[in-house]
């Protein structure tokens, strides 16, 4: 199997924008543009595109490939996997509808449709299925990109913010980011009211990098306006957002934006199976969150001090109405 290429359809990058950081990734005076271009979008959507990033085409086909293989496995077989979480940096499986994102935002909908394998290092999980083959390593050498990716990009926010360049980095030092892998299946039957492929909600920690691909039934990001965007499909394109735990850090001037996953329009006829691979950066579970210093320069603290542990925990309760 091989990795699908977006739609021929010329992509609206009017509100959504497009950002080539290989002049920052290289140190070049037009690293300069990239900082301004990604501190814009920060502050008006939260949501932009990344090319230029340097991440392995082939490392990328690897993990879309096999865990294509094991999505294609039967589903008895699946519900059987990754149910476990006595292993650290195991891995994790999530069927059909075990998931309803919408939830975090205090909305009741069925669960998403979807299924999903999850990884992270320092996260529990259960042993990894003995088929396919190099699926494990396959996870680690997608994760061990995308730390690189999120360190350029770190380094571009703390030169937008006019931080030191390397502010964050003693906070990713046991870092409790996640990788998952994410299968939207044909859907064959209408889903059920209310049902996406995945709710309405916004992502907890600094930020997200999401590999997608074009096909109907997509990303769709709502602005400020309350109005939906369908989010651009480049090949080989990443779209990046601000989580909030970073929109916290920054006082709310930079936005955590709400967004979800459509189901395909009813009337299309050909195949709509979708796979996604997002990879959520958080900071380690001592990490403390409060106003950087030029925000708070600028304004009062709108959030008291917290640990990155502890706001989990309260975004957690706060999601399940437990608090």
């Amino acid at each position: 199997m091989t990795m699908q290429t977006a739609s021929s359809a010329k992509p609206d990058v009017n509100s959504i924008p497009v950002i080539d950081i290989a002049p920052f990734i290289a140190g070049t005076t037009g690293g300069v543009t990239v900082v301004r271009a990604i501190e814009a979008a920060c502050r008006e959507t939260g949501f932009f595109l990344v090319t230029g990033h340097g991440v392995s085409k082939e490392v990328t086909a690897d993990l879309y490939n096999l865990a294509r293989a094991f999505f294609d496995e039967p589903a008895d077989w699946k519900k059987q996997q990754g149910r476990g979480s006595s292993v650290e940096g195991g891995v994790a499986f999530s069927p059909i509808a075990d998931e309803a994102l919408s939830a975090t935002l205090g909305i009741k909908t069925p669960g998403d449709y979807k299924e999903s394998l999850n990884f992270g290092q320092r996260l529990p999980g259960d042993i990894w299925p003995s088929k396919p083959d190099g699926l494990e390593a396959a996870f680690h050498a997608y994760f061990a990109e995308m730390e690189t990716l999120a360190r350029h990009l770190r380094g571009a926010f703390c030169e937008a913010i006019g931080l030191a360049p390397d502010y964050f980095e003693p906070a990713f030092e046991n870092h409790l980011s996640a990788l998952r892998v994410i299968n939207y299946p044909e859907q064959s039957e209408s889903p059920l009211p209310g049902q996406l492929r995945a709710g309405v909600h916004t992502d907890y920690g600094f930020m997200t990098i999401l590999r997608s691909e074009a096909s109907p039934g997509g990303l769709q990001v709502r602005n400020r306006a309350g109005e939906w965007l369908d989010a651009p499909n480049i090949e080989g394109a990443y779209v990046v957002n601000i989580a909030d735990a970073f929109m916290r850090w920054s006082n709310d001037e930079w936005v955590s934006t709400p967004h979800r996953v459509a189901n395909p329009p009813g009337e299309f006829k050909g195949t709509t199976r979708r796979q996604s691979i997002p990879f959520f950066l958080n900071p380690s579970r001592d990490t403390v969150i409060e106003c950087l210093p030029p925000f708070a320069a600028k304004a009062a603290a709108r959030y008291e001090p917290i640990t990155y542990g502890d706001y989990i925990t309260l975004k957690t309760s706060q999601a399940f109405g437990k608090n």
